[in-house]
């Protein structure tokens, strides 16, 4: 990307005119065939591109203010703001969400739960592709999309009642180099069935198809892939081994699948050895570490040799050996839960009751918190250093076709 390059220009290799042309033909098509059925709508004129641009930069602008209703952006309280209300008629703005579609109407063909936002998802994966090289180092995890903290304190019984829990699992796999999300899978819970969400949280085997799903592009790249005690398994292991993906989990007897695990390695002894101390055993590349420190902590790995030192370092208590495999799933995991706790702030506050909308609106928070990591890595940000609250400003400010003003510091 060149130095001039604006915010809208990074959002636009994941988000580029011809998604969004596409929105505004299928909310028109939606529009037109909601009014055939429940009668005109005397209001309503088509959407136009400069207005879907507008009507995005209105959603992305909650994820800056953290506020739960775009709509106070025209109320005159203290999220309102004048020069962005300046743009759009809350009226209009109103009707645009009414009828906002991504895809106006399913084909006969389509039984997925989520085919109103499918297509946007795939091109957002493409996009994803072709724009990013990851380093070798991956993490597999769900990151922090829940409930904002202050608002579930703040917020009445009545309130919490009326929100909608969520019907869907988002899982990711995010380079832990940058924290730039490779792939994103969502799995809808349909109902109480053996699919279903709950069923989800408890069957490593379900863990085991979301792992495969997400890493099926990763075949013969030597990717390393760390895990969480509820995707790691000697089964899924062997198998990411022959496709050339090795892998780092964290195994946990009650969450983990051990199924071809020693026993004897997933017991606690009666007496708990010194800090720092571990047993490993191996079956050809696969090696099972029990390392202590204040508690047992097992894991499998075939990316690292067992016999290689490494460090765990605490301030108080100064070094902790470890082998290597220990202090590598420590770096990558701490990178990650920084970077959840620096970006995750950023995701689009606006709570739509419809699934596809809430997955929708998530995967764009995804493509702009990747867009300013390419933004941060390019030339560009050696000419203005923008912060990401300054970025996701600028972006909406551009999207507005206000972009002549500069970010506020």
């Amino acid at each position: 990307m060149p130095p001039s390059a604006s915010a809208v220009d990074f959002f636009q290799l994941f988000v580029p005119d011809n998604v969004l042309k596409n929105m505004v033909v299928q909310t028109n098509m939606y529009a037109k065939k909601f009014q055939e059925r429940f009668g005109s709508d005397g209001a309503w004129v088509e959407v136009t591109l400069t207005e879907m641009k507008a009507f995005l930069g209105y959603m992305i602008s909650t994820s800056i203010s953290h506020c739960e209703s775009v709509l106070s952006i025209w109320s005159g309280g203290f999220y309102s703001n004048r020069s962005l209300a300046l743009v759009m008629s809350q009226a209009r703005f109103e009707k645009i969400l009414k009828y906002f579609h991504v895809v106006a109407f399913r084909s006969s063909q389509t039984t997925h739960g989520l085919y109103k936002v499918q297509p946007f998802l795939d091109s957002l994966q493409s996009s994803f592709d072709s724009a990013f090289r990851p380093s070798q180092t991956q993490v597999l995890h769900e990151p922090l999309i829940d409930e904002d903290p202050v608002f579930i304190a703040t917020c009445t019984e009545r309130e919490l009642r009326k929100r909608k829990k969520r019907k869907f699992s988002l899982w990711v796999r995010q380079c832990s180099s940058t924290g730039f999300i490779i792939q994103i899978y969502v799995h809808l819970k349909e109902g109480g069935g053996p699919d279903g969400l709950d069923a989800l949280k408890n069957k490593p085997q379900l863990h085991s198809m979301v792992a495969r799903s997400l890493c099926r592009n990763a075949a013969g790249k030597n990717y390393i892939i760390f895990t969480g005690p509820s995707i790691t398994s000697l089964t899924l292991f062997e198998e990411f081994e022959k496709q050339g993906i090795y892998c780092c989990g964290l195994l946990s007897a009650r969450k983990s699948d051990c199924t071809g695990l020693p026993l004897s390695m997933l017991t606690n002894p009666a007496t708990p050895p010194a800090r720092g101390q571990y047993q490993i055993k191996m079956k050809g590349n696969m090696s099972l570490i029990c390392w202590y420190n204040k508690g047992h902590f097992r894991f499998l790995t075939n990316a690292y040799s067992p016999v290689q030192q490494g460090v765990i370092i605490k301030r108080k208590s100064g070094e902790i050996p470890c082998p290597l495999a220990v202090e590598a799933f420590a770096a990558h995991l701490s990178y990650i839960c920084r970077y959840d706790d620096k970006y995750s702030k950023y995701f689009i506050s606006h709570k739509p009751n419809k699934t596809w909308q809430q997955v929708f609106w998530f995967a764009i928070s995804i493509a702009i918190n990747n867009a300013y990591i390419l933004y941060k890595m390019s030339d560009a940000y050696h000419v203005k250093r923008y912060s990401r609250a300054q970025f996701g400003e600028r972006l909406v400010r551009e999207l507005l076709g206000l972009e002549d003003a500069s970010p506020t510091h």
